[in-house]
């Protein structure tokens, strides 16, 4: 419980005055982007969700995956205020199917629960929401498999708003199966090696990436203080700039946010040129 304290004007709470000065800031922070440039795909590594439920005293760290869930229908309502089109979250890794079996069986229940959620929403269905997932999903359970399979096939017909979902996701293992692909592709069209070496380039590999159809992200931004990718989208961040910040993922606000889009909004990109 709050405590009233005393101030000039008689008894004030310190939780209602530091909310008024947040939504004061974020007012503040979203008036000078209004004619800002803002990115047209965020991608946001959610990290930090195990460290925050253990900070809080939970015993269970899928209390911390949890609030971690709520926390992204947040970020799909800022990013829509904003006319940001493009969102790609990474909720989990080839790595983090290793950890113990009851965490991983937790999480995979709250991602399900969670695009479920996202692609079913009233509110995402009148906004075009598609929803598209990305990863070795072959690697995943069979029920969480599924589900996010048909969270793909609800949405499949929307074309305003793209959620990708990183699943199963591993930098390397997405650019080794491009290269599969590729060159299974070639096979089939009964291409030489010869022929192969001479066509490859940087768009073909493209092409047979989790992420075709999807724009590269203009902006990375990865929670919890860790200032490493992870190996999050490395193809595609060639041109990406980076945000890192430290609150954990379900401390995330929405003034976080604005600054992450302020920073992006201040950088002079260059595109490598």
């Amino acid at each position: 419980m709050s405590t009233l304290r005393r101030g000039v004007h008689g008894y004030h709470d310190p939780a209602m005055v530091r909310d008024l000065v947040y939504r004061l800031y974020e007012r503040r922070l979203a008036s000078d982007l209004r004619d800002s440039a803002l990115p047209r795909h965020v991608a946001v590594l959610a990290d930090g969700n195990r460290r925050y439920a253990r900070a809080m005293g939970h015993e269970d760290v899928a209390e911390g995956y949890r609030v971690g869930g709520e926390k992204i229908y947040e970020l799909l309502d800022w990013c829509h205020e904003l006319s940001i089109p493009y969102v790609t979250l990474f909720l989990l890794s080839t790595e983090n199917l290793q950890r113990d079996a009851r965490e991983v069986g937790s999480l995979c229940e709250i991602i399900a629960e969670t695009v479920e959620r996202i692609a079913h929403d009233p509110r995402n269905v009148e906004r075009g929401l598609r929803v598209t997932c990305m990863g070795a999903l072959d690697v995943l359970p069979d029920e969480l498999r599924q589900r996010l399979k048909e969270a793909e096939e609800a949405t499949a017909d929307r074309d305003e708003f793209h959620v990708q979902v990183a699943v199963g996701y591993g930098g390397r293992e997405e650019i080794t199966d491009a290269l599969r692909r590729l060159l299974a592709t070639a096979a089939e069209q009964g291409h030489s090696l010869e022929r192969v070496m001479e066509e490859l380039s940087p768009e073909a590999i493209g092409e047979h990436l989790y992420t075709t159809g999807m724009p590269d992200p203009d902006l990375i931004i990865r929670t919890s203080g860790e200032i490493r990718m992870s190996g999050f989208l490395m193809w595609q961040s060639a041109h990406s700039e980076f945000y890192f910040c430290d609150p954990y993922w379900p401390e995330f606000r929405k003034t976080d946010f604005l600054r992450a889009l302020r920073d992006f909004a201040s950088r002079q990109r260059r595109f490598g040129r």
